[in-house]
């Protein structure tokens, strides 16, 4: 197994692009059938049935944050060659085709239509930012297919009726999930050490300002006196946070709450640590532990208290271990809270292929996905169920540990119960008439 620190300077996946067969091994397949088709007196045609199942898939892969995508798209493959390796979805084998947004939701939305009319595309999966998947929500919607969003955390992408679409569905996070889990926990260090007064630094678009609304509701629900002194709000992808630091130390609050992400979160982290931001108070950041940020982070600070995103130890089990070393063994990309989520869905769309008997129909396929279960490391138990009633994901891990500097980078991890997740989830829900 490759060093972590080393792996995280090779950016280039192995097959990330497509997990089947070439086009160019399609057509020579094709002429081959119809020369002997029409030998024997039939019509030399090739049912489409015949060829890969298409799944298209728009994400992130240039910039900032190409890490994430790169990971996406390496978890997808894990799926897609194990399918392959069996024979396919009756015979017919599964094939990704990847283009990427840039983390645009006109980009991304284009690309999904193109994907569909000019690619054969018959399913969709949706690794995206949640500015995009928004964006491509209503093109499936449009469009009618197939389509999972795989990446995207702002609640009510599939909380908020308004937004559901009967064959969509959500294969990653939701923030309120966190929010609840992050709050009892965060509440819980505010009531020992006397925390009072918080500030936060979080990106300036939907999930930025969803994630913290519903974390800092959960903090001051759960530990009385708590009230926000400050706020700073980062644009996307922006370079330099001088300004939201000295905003920060300008204020001096007891704690502070970042869902930052991806390399901006690395590029806060770095600049912050050379005004001994962390020293100065109790810090919170749900999206720290995923490798590449954790490793790519010039110094990590000890003691950040860091959400779950992906760690080989949560769950501490035999099955994610496995997962984990077989992922290393065919990656030159660390794995990330991406990875695990793109597995899953693809997990999701082959169960649900697998009943449908291949057919891709929209309705079929949403049909076979609503409320089923499926075997995985990363749940809660070791299943994770995807919500009838909402389309989203549950029984996933939601946990959080403190950082410290070298492997295996969280120690102290204090998993949330779904039990309360669920009981608080509902309230808010209420509050917003999501029910």
């Amino acid at each position: 197994m490759k060093d972590l620190k080393t792996l995280n300077a090779q950016s280039t996946p192995k097959d990330g692009v497509s997990g089947g067969v070439s086009r160019r091994d399609l057509m020579k397949g094709a002429g081959a059938v119809a020369v002997a088709t029409g030998v024997a007196g039939f019509p030399a045609i090739l049912k489409a049935s015949t060829g890969p199942i298409k799944i298209g898939v728009t994400t992130i892969n240039s910039g900032r944050v190409a890490i994430l995508g790169q990971t996406a798209v390496a978890g997808m493959n894990m799926v897609v060659r194990e399918v392959n390796e069996a024979g396919g979805i009756d015979g017919r084998p599964l094939e990704i085709v990847v283009r990427d947004s840039k983390g645009k939701p006109d980009e991304a939305s284009r690309m999904t239509r193109d994907l569909v009319n000019n690619e054969g595309c018959e399913i969709l999966l949706n690794a995206e930012a949640s500015g995009a998947s928004f964006a491509v929500n209503e093109t499936a919607r449009d469009i009618k297919k197939f389509c999972i969003h795989s990446v995207s955390e702002t609640s009510s992408l599939t909380a908020d009726p308004k937004n559901r679409v009967d064959w969509v569905f959500r294969c990653a996070r939701q923030g309120i999930h966190d929010a609840v889990g992050g709050g009892l926990y965060a509440a819980g260090i505010a009531k020992e050490k006397g925390l009072k007064k918080w500030g936060t630094c979080s990106p300036d678009y939907a999930y930025g300002r969803a994630n913290t609304a519903e974390f800092m509701e959960y903090v001051m629900l759960f530990s009385e006196g708590v009230e926000l002194s400050v706020e700073t709000w980062p644009k996307i992808f922006q370079p330099d946070y001088t300004e939201n630091i000295s905003t920060l130390l300008n204020n001096m609050p007891d704690a502070m709450y970042s869902c930052l992400w991806g390399g901006d979160l690395v590029a806060f982290i770095d600049q912050a640590s050379l005004y001994g931001l962390f020293e100065q108070f109790e810090s919170f950041a749900v999206n720290l532990t995923d490798y590449p940020i954790l490793t790519a982070v010039k110094q990590l600070p000890k003691g950040v208290n860091g959400g779950s995103r992906y760690h080989k130890d949560i769950p501490n089990t035999e099955a994610n271990e496995a997962w984990y070393n077989k992922f290393m063994a065919n990656n030159d990309v660390l794995p990330t809270n991406w990875s695990w989520a793109n597995d899953s869905a693809m997990r999701f769309i082959v169960e649900a292929l697998k009943e449908t008997g291949g057919d891709t129909d929209h309705m079929k396929m949403a049909k076979a996905t609503a409320g089923r279960t499926i075997k995985t490391p990363f749940g809660h138990d070791g299943e994770l169920t995807m919500r009838g009633e909402d389309h989203t994901l549950v029984n996933y891990m939601v946990a959080y540990g403190k950082s410290v500097s070298k492997d295996p980078y969280m120690v102290d991890v204090k998993v949330s119960s779904w039990d309360d997740i669920y009981t608080h989830e509902a309230d808010w829900k209420k509050r917003n008439n999501y029910s």
